[in-house]
């Protein structure tokens, strides 16, 4: 399905998941771009800095040793939330049932925990990407703000956000609402 809205002077084209694999398939878009649906929208995401690349890789060996059998840890990989969105989170906690038995991308009900790094995308990942969870009533969202220095965790989500906000710094460890046996060191997830 085409849609078009005019803005201003210019024409913008939503495109659904299906349009934005199938430009992957036939080579318009490449394995190595680093974009992500938005509202229908591609959405160049930013590059991803030594400091950003560190963090990503502490998280996932951390969560793969605390989490058990039944649970996997994604990093860099997308989430279908619709048809019209599939960000591409920075790790992502799932549920490893018949959808990712069969292969497929995981919809909202297989995430526990969501995370974005940020650095360079904090605005974007808590002013797009948050509220976008929170409408898809995924339970669990930690933003790592490696400026600030502080692991923020987001639960409860409804139709204005989320309802509580955690935050833990440097001395400090983050436990997940939805894993108790997930305690991550706020020193070792920030370098």
């Amino acid at each position: 399905m085409e849609t078009q809205t005019r803005v201003g002077a210019r024409t913008t084209r939503r495109f659904t998941v299906d349009e934005y694999h199938r430009m992957a398939e036939v080579g318009i878009l490449h394995e190595d771009d680093r974009v992500e649906l938005i509202g229908g929208e591609i959405v160049e995401m930013s590059p991803i800095g030594g400091r950003h690349a560190k963090c990503v890789t502490e998280l996932t060996r951390v969560l793969v040793s605390l989490v058990g059998d039944d649970v996997r840890v994604s990093p860099q990989n997308p989430v279908k939330l619709d048809q019209d969105e599939e960000p591409q989170p920075d790790v992502a906690v799932l549920r490893a049932g018949e959808r990712y038995r069969a292969g497929a991308l995981p919809a909202p009900e297989d995430v526990l925990v969501l995370i974005e790094v940020a650095d360079t995308s904090l605005a974007y990942d808590r002013e797009d990407k948050l509220p976008l969870y929170a409408r898809f009533e995924i339970a669990e969202v930690w933003i790592v703000d490696l400026n600030a220095n502080i692991i923020e965790r987001y639960t409860e989500p409804s139709e204005n956000g989320y309802r509580l906000v955690r935050r833990a710094g440097r001395g400090e460890a983050l436990e997940s609402a939805v894993l108790p046996a997930l305690v991550v060191p706020v020193d070792l997830a920030l370098g």
